[in-house]
C-alpha cells in the first residue's frame, strides 16, 4: 500500500529502478547498525541510481521499502535534531512479523480500532485521509461486526466502537489551544466538524488554533513569552475569559512559568 502511494508521486523518476533492488542495497547500507539521515541514505545510493534524483529514492526506501523509525531526540520535548532513520527490526531487536499467511491484515484492524478508539465516530473516508493507506477495506469488512454504525448529515456512514464515549451534542467543550497539523484537525477528511469552510485551510497551513465550544475560533502564536490570540470570529465576554485563563497556562508551560502573559486582538468586524 505505501509503495503504491510513493510511486504515485515519484513514478515518473524511479521509472526503470528495480525496487527489489532498492530494498536490497538499503537493507546493506542499514546493515552496520548506524543511524542515517534520508539525505545520506539518498547520496549513498545516488552512486547506483543517479537519475531519480535524492527525494525520491529516500522517500522510496524509508517510506515504503524497508520499514524503519525515526530516532530520538526527534519529537522530544524541547528538542532540535535532523531526522535519522534505522530499520524497525534493528530497533526491535527482532524480525518484524511477516504477513499473515491468510491474505488477512491484523495489523490494518489494530489501526481501524485504535482509529475509532481516538477520532470515531469516522468515516472510512476520514481513516483514509488520516492514515494515507487506501488499501484498508478488507481491515474495515473484518472488524466490521465489532462496530456500531451511524449516519451523519450528508447520509454518510459513520463507524465507531460500541463502548465509545459519544457525549450530548449539547455538552460545553473546554477552551484548548491546538499546535500546528494537530490530528484533532488532520483526523478527519470532513473537517466541518471541527472547523468553518471559510477557515478549513488552517489546518494545512501549519496555522495553530484555538478551539471554543469545540469549534475553531482563533488562531495563535507566541513571540517572548506572551501568547498573543486572534480571533476569527466574535468571542463573547465570557469565552473571551476562557480563552484568556487558557493562554495563562499556556504561557507558563511555555516559558517554565516565567510569563503568564496574553494578549487577545479585537475581534474581526
Amino acid at each position: 500500500m505505501l509503495r503504491q502511494r510513493v510511486l504515485g508521486v515519484y513514478r515518473r523518476e524511479l521509472a526503470g529502478v528495480d525496487l527489489g533492488e532498492l530494498a536490497a542495497a538499503g537493507r546493506e547500507l542499514f546493515s552496520d547498525g548506524v543511524p542515517r539521515s534520508m539525505a545520506e541514505l539518498a547520496r549513498a545510493l545516488g552512486e547506483r541510481w543517479p537519475a531519480p534524483g535524492p527525494r525520491a529514492l529516500g522517500e522510496m526506501l524509508v517510506g515504503a521499502l524497508v520499514p524503519a523509525v525515526q530516532l530520538p531526540p526527534r519529537g522530544l520535548w524541547r528538542v532540535r535534531a535532523g531526522v535519522r532513520y534505522l530499520p524497525l527490526s534493528t530497533w526491535l531487536g527482532r524480525e518484524i512479523d511477516p504477513p499473515a499467511p491468510d491474505g488477512g491484515d491484523p495489523v490494518g484492524e489494530v489501526l481501524v480500532r485504535r482509529y475509532l478508539a481516538a477520532f470515531g465516530p469516522a468515516a472510512t473516508g476520514d481513516l483514509r485521509a488520516w492514515c494515507g493507506v487506501a488499501g484498508l477495506p478488507a481491515a474495515v469488512a473484518a472488524v466490521r461486526g465489532e462496530l456500531v454504525a451511524f449516519r451523519d448529515e450528508q447520509g454518510r456512514e459513520l463507524l465507531d466502537l460500541p463502548g465509545a464515549p459519544r457525549p450530548d451534542p449539547d455538552t460545553p467543550a473546554p477552551v484548548r489551544f491546538l499546535p500546528a497539523f494537530d490530528n484533532a484537525l488532520l483526523g478527519y477528511a470532513e473537517r466541518g466538524r471541527i472547523v468553518d469552510a471559510e477557515h478549513r485551510g488552517l489546518s494545512v497551513t501549519g496555522a495553530r488554533v484555538v478551539l471554543v465550544d469545540g469549534r475553531v475560533a482563533a488562531t495563535w502564536t507566541v513571540e517572548e513569552g506572551t501568547v498573543t490570540v486572534a480571533p476569527l470570529r466574535g468571542l463573547s465576554r465570557a469565552e473571551r475569559d476562557g480563552v484568556a485563563e487558557q493562554g495563562q497556562a499556556l504561557a507558563a508551560l511555555l516559558s517554565d512559568d516565567d510569563s503568564r502573559r496574553v494578549r487577545i486582538d479585537a475581534s474581526p468586524g
